[in-house]
């Protein structure tokens, strides 16, 4: 129990709480999203000493629920997934696995998305990640070329038509200042069937020749009011 002496003050700050609770800032913020920690009670956005009480009284239940993972880029994510599962994870499985509802984005960290420690912990099915892998892997320019059957400067009349956009960005690995595109594995295998291809035309065109693609129009571009 709390007692009000020099030692424990009657009102407890957002790293004093934690800290006398035994809790890492993260499991306290989870536990406050999750509800099992409520918001502060006095002023300054201190907790006052019953409410310490209350959740320390209950510490077990909620570093339990809570679980051991904190919230996660997604080169971690998915090095998580590999290790759990023992399989390849390619990158984008995480985005993926957001986008068909599994692994939550909780936040950012330095323009990249955090996802859900929790929600990774519980995500037992390996069929969702292994379906998320293979639609979510992603291409450098080059990869997407392949995937498509087609040469790297065809892609630049796809994305000059609107057909393709990239999924992702990073930094060029060897010059940290450039941004290179990559594309979904998945948009690559939609746009094969697209029937405003003519993709035997494409791929059968020798280097060298104009593309059957730069015949597609470019794709207007949205005006904004002023």
């Amino acid at each position: 129990m709390t007692t009000t002496t020099a030692d424990a003050p009657v009102t407890y700050g957002p790293l004093q709480f934690p800290g006398r609770a035994g809790l890492t800032l993260w499991q306290f913020d989870r536990a406050r999203r999750l509800g099992l920690i409520p918001g502060p009670d006095a002023a300054g956005g201190r907790w006052r000493a019953p409410v310490f009480d209350d959740v320390l009284a209950r510490i077990d239940a909620i570093r339990h629920a809570v679980g051991t993972m904190p919230d996660v880029g997604a080169v971690r994510a998915e090095e998580h997934l590999a290790e759990r599962f023992r399989m390849t994870v390619h990158s984008g499985t995480a985005a993926e696995l957001a986008r068909r509802g599994h692994l939550p984005v909780i936040g950012d960290h330095k323009g990249h998305a955090l996802y859900c420690g929790l929600a990774l912990e519980n995500l037992t099915d390996r069929r969702k990640v292994e379906r998320a892998s293979a639609a979510g892997q992603l291409h450098l320019r080059d990869g997407a070329a392949q995937v498509l059957g087609i040469r790297e400067t065809d892609l630049d009349h796809l994305l000059r038509a609107g057909l393709l956009t990239p999924a992702a960005t990073t930094r060029s690995w060897w010059n940290k200042h450039a941004v290179v595109q990559l594309y979904r594995q998945a948009d690559l295998e939609r746009l094969t069937r697209s029937r405003r291809v003519d993709w035997a035309a494409v791929r059968a065109t020798p280097k060298g020749h104009r593309s059957p693609l730069a015949a597609l129009p470019t794709q207007k571009k949205p005006t904004t009011a002023p």
